[in-house]
């Protein structure tokens, strides 16, 4: 798929040399405005149960963990630490995602992060053809299909939601 150097993020180029099929997406934003997930969707004219948030957590033993769930879900706590094998999970701090990920709140991806943590995306994913996640960049999202995000990042899949 052709795209101009300036329009292409680091997700989109790690999608190209490995040759995986997607499509890119744009959104608008203000910089500085607050990012919130169903809007995104709403705004590309997507089904929010297809557009998928990244959160990054840390477990009790003090790894960290990628988990990718519907926009317009929460995150289950319990249902995360059980299935990456942790007696509990957080959160990790907004101030630093992007010194451990490389990406910054309402851009971050989990392709191309600077270090592939273990990821599971909500098997709720498998259910469609393609979902959307983000491009890496505020205003920047990429369509793939489930199996093509799993098979990158080495994921797994799980009932993620409350």
């Amino acid at each position: 798929m052709a795209r101009s150097a300036e329009g292409k993020t680091n997700v989109m180029r790690v999608l190209d040399q490995k040759k995986i099929s997607y499509a890119a997406h744009t959104y608008p934003h203000e910089e500085g405005a607050a990012v919130d997930g169903v809007t995104v969707a709403k705004s590309m004219g997507q089904d929010p149960a297809r557009v998928f948030k990244t959160l990054v957590t840390q477990g009790a033993s003090k790894a960290y963990y990628v988990f990718d769930i519907p926009v317009a879900e929460a995150l289950d706590l319990k249902k995360a630490a059980r299935a990456v094998g942790e007696k509990s999970i957080a959160m990790i701090h907004q101030k630093d995602l992007l010194g451990l990920t490389g990406y910054v709140h309402g851009g971050c991806s989990p392709i191309g992060m600077k270090k592939q943590f273990p990821t599971v995306l909500d098997e709720t994913a498998l259910a469609h053809d393609t979902i959307v996640v983000s491009g890496g960049k505020i205003g920047f999202q990429v369509e793939l299909s489930p199996a093509d995000l799993l098979s990158l990042v080495r994921g797994k899949t799980a009932d993620l939601t409350v």
